[in-house]
């Protein structure tokens, strides 16, 4: 019999005991499966005769967007993510009777789910654009006066306003409260509800492309116009005192003999209130509104070194025949008349937009007259927006200034 010592039994058991057991194994639990991604594209796949001035949103449950694609005609449309990566929303209208294509992916824990979706838009049956956009440079110069409206007039009448208003933006270095008023279907124009403060860099932008006017009437493209508000210059005209007093940025620096319209009938008073540097002219033809040659009242008289404040036919210019009544008596057929001298300065140091003010005249300047927008107090102003509402404008590109929120028409 084999003797097996204490030491070798004991390794014995320990082995026997070493291989009957074994390490318990890690559990691995099976992966948790969450709701399934979720993509919600407006408008909807294969939609047609969509609005144009309909949103494209894609909106993503239980993950986040990882890519948005949506193009047209091989063109990429811009559009805002949110800060969850949740919801895409276009910042532009659509264009009339086209295809758009979206693409979405979006991206969860167990991987990534991916949606297409096609859709049209209804096709226009006519467009408009706009004929005419001032401040330009071929008529006002780059740099206007702190009164100087921005006026837009269209090649077709809207019956949409309000969506034509809507693209309609302004954006200015410093914040300006301002508003837009329709004079008629063609016709719209903006003024702040001050004057513009001096200095302000000033961006129009009219973003028509896709933007209805009316039942199948869209806007044809973009129009962008940029424009710098001058030194602050505003003369004021008293007919009584028979003397204009011209200041730049608060302080005077001239002023001048004049000799207001002689009245006794209407036509022949200068109107009265805030008028505007319309144009600014070597030579002026001025003939009779209302009196034909040979006529009673006829005249037809070329005068020099003009400025003109109305459509009624009102200049500040020279006259040399009437020195002798400039700074003393009213004699004008309802120009401001001033000595040649006078009229050269005044001339040469005026910008289109200008306010020139008429105090002491009983015959007020119609709203209408030439650019008497500032006849109107703002709550009139107001009326006429399709949005009825003032807003403060938009940073310049480049300059920040802080938002604020509109305006309802409360003050006069």
């Amino acid at each position: 019999m084999r003797h097996i010592s204490a030491y070798g039994a004991g390794a014995l058991v320990l082995a026997l005991a070493a291989s009957c057991s074994s390490a318990p194994k890690e559990q691995t639990a099976a992966p948790q499966q969450g709701p399934a991604a979720e993509i919600v594209i407006t408008p909807a796949d294969g939609a047609t005769h969509v609005r144009p001035d309909t949103p494209i949103l894609i909106s993503a449950a239980h993950g986040t967007l990882r890519q948005v694609r949506v193009e047209s005609g091989g063109k990429p449309v811009q559009g805002r993510m949110s800060a969850d990566r949740t919801r895409w929303r276009s910042l532009r209208n659509m264009l009339p009777g086209r295809t758009y294509r979206v693409e979405a992916v979006v991206a969860t824990p167990g991987g990534e789910t991916r949606r297409t979706s096609t859709f049209t838009t209804v096709p226009a049956t006519q467009t408009f654009g706009i004929t005419d956009l001032l401040p330009k440079k071929e008529i006002t110069g780059d740099t206007v006066g702190v009164g100087m409206p921005i006026m837009i007039t269209f090649d077709r009448p809207i019956t949409d306003r309000v969506s034509v208003e809507r693209s309609l933006r302004v954006l200015t270095s410093k914040p300006v409260t301002g508003s837009w008023h329709w004079f008629d279907d063609k016709t719209v124009h903006y003024r702040p509800k001050r004057f513009w403060p001096a200095g302000t860099k000033v961006r129009v932008e009219a973003l028509l492309a896709g933007t209805p006017g009316g039942d199948g009437l869209y806007g044809d493209r973009d129009y962008v116009r940029e424009f710098r508000i001058g030194r602050s210059q505003i003369s004021t005209v008293d007919v009584r005192t028979h003397h204009m007093t011209v200041e730049r940025n608060g302080r005077v620096i001239r002023v001048i003999p004049v000799s207001a319209g002689r009245g006794g009938v209407r036509k022949y008073h200068t109107t009265n209130g805030v008028h505007l540097a319309m144009s600014r002219e070597d030579v002026t033809i001025m003939t009779s509104p209302d009196a034909a040659p040979g006529q009673p009242g006829y005249y037809r008289l070329t005068v020099y070194d003009t400025v003109r404040i109305s459509n009624s036919g009102e200049y500040i210019h020279g006259a040399p025949w009437s020195v002798g009544s400039q700074g003393r008596a009213n004699v004008s057929h309802g120009c401001v008349n001033v000595s040649p001298a006078n009229a050269k300065w005044f001339k040469n140091h005026t910008l289109i937009g200008d306010p020139i003010i008429v105090k002491g005249s009983p015959r007020e300047l119609e709203p209408t007259n030439g650019w008497g927008h500032w006849q109107l107090a703002w709550r009139q102003w107001l009326k006429w927006s399709a949005l009825r509402i003032a807003a403060v404008t938009e940073p310049f590109p480049g300059s920040q200034h802080p938002p604020a929120a509109a305006q309802a028409p409360t003050e006069s």
